[in-house]
């Protein structure tokens, strides 16, 4: 199997299941019991606060951990709404569900939203998001880097249009972090520990001080009076160990994944088209098209390759991407993309092989099928 699906999930590495195996067996204590076993687990989950907090690298904030990014996000939202006064949210058309959902499920709920367009490159215009940000702006939202098709947006000119009307910025930074640099502005900042090659079930939400969204789950408030829960030292530990292994392999992680992305474009033939600016983008995520390509075809004649058609988190809907519809492609278009994602553990020899068997069983559908 070669596997080529990192904007799904990326393979934990082996640095972080060593960290996390004590406290999965033998340091099995509640983190939140007043016992010695328990101050070492907590101690434990503070270590891990501090490395993600330090490879952050940001200013007058703190870091409160949650069941992933998802949570985060609603958090985010729905709690800064709650503190506000101001009745509209604005946001991008390509977001995470667990952005629009939450938007949607706000909208009904009396809240304006606008939903910033992108063009063909997948950028939002400026303009427009100026013109959309006002004085009745309660929170502006917005991925770094897109999970499906790695545009970068541009997060700090989108801060300094909030702050300009005093509307606190929400950055989705799960596709971003450990991968290109977050910018010091945003407010909030959502991340998840699988993205970065920890375990599954952790993320959490960077708080600028003063800008803390009202709680989401009330109990014992474990977390810093902010969210309720018993944490799991395991998780936590193992995001804190990719979080600093993130931050020490940052320029060899961002130098093989530029080989990687010549490797695949040399590849690839020019029938080929890229979905999304090649140039404002994370280089470790290729969204690309073929005239006539079935991607669903694609993927079950090549069971050996592990890729995707979009967002892992909407696959199975039978729908074409929002995405990639946000961007002009047509349903067809949408349905002849496919999405690569490689990183740290990538070869580049099975990476070629990889490209190559894609490009075989592509021509071979377009035989059968002429």
């Amino acid at each position: 199997m070669i596997y080529l699906d990192y904007q799904a999930t990326t393979p934990v590495a082996p640095e972080v299941v060593a960290v996390m195996r004590p406290w999965a067996e033998e340091k099995f204590a509640n983190p939140h019991s007043p016992s010695k076993w328990g101050r070492e687990a907590a101690a434990a989950i503070e270590h891990a606060r501090d490395q993600i907090l330090t490879a952050l690298g940001l200013d007058e904030g703190r870091f409160v951990f949650t069941s992933g990014a998802t949570e985060a996000l609603n958090w985010a939202i729905a709690g800064t709404l709650e503190r506000s006064e101001r009745r509209k949210i604005v946001t991008i058309s390509t977001e995470h569900a667990a952005v629009l959902d939450t938007c949607e499920w706000l909208e009904g709920r009396g809240y304006r939203v606008v939903r910033l367009p992108v063009g063909g490159d997948g950028l939002i215009d400026l303009d427009a998001a100026a013109e959309a940000i006002d004085d009745q702006t309660a929170l502006v939202a917005a991925m770094l880097v897109n999970n499906e098709i790695g545009v970068i947006q541009p997060i700090a000119e989108l801060t300094a249009l909030a702050h300009r009307h005093h509307a606190p910025m929400l950055c989705d930074a799960v596709q971003a972090f450990g991968r290109v640099a977050i910018p010091q502005g945003p407010d909030l900042i959502a991340l998840s520990a699988h993205k970065i090659y920890g375990p599954k079930g952790i993320g959490g939400l960077w708080i600028r001080k003063g800008f803390e969204p009202r709680p989401l789950l009330y109990g014992g408030g474990q977390e810093q009076g902010l969210r309720s829960g018993t944490l799991s030292p395991a998780l936590c530990a193992g995001f804190g160990e990719a979080a600093r292994l993130a931050e020490m392999r940052s320029a060899g992680d961002q130098a093989h994944v530029e080989k990687l992305w010549e490797v695949a474009l040399s590849t690839f033939g020019a029938d080929w088209e890229i979905n999304g600016s090649a140039a404002a983008r994370y280089h470790g995520n290729l969204n690309l098209r073929r005239d006539g390509l079935d991607g669903a075809r694609l993927m079950a004649d090549l069971r050996n390759i592990a890729f995707s058609l979009g967002s892992a988190c909407a696959s199975g809907s039978g729908r074409p991407s929002h995405v990639l519809r946000a961007i002009g492609l047509s349903d067809r278009q949408a349905r002849s993309s496919i999405r690569l994602g490689f990183g740290r553990y990538t070869g580049e020899a099975e990476l070629a092989s990889a490209c190559r068997h894609i490009n075989e069983a592509a021509l071979l559908q377009r035989q059968y099928s002429a």
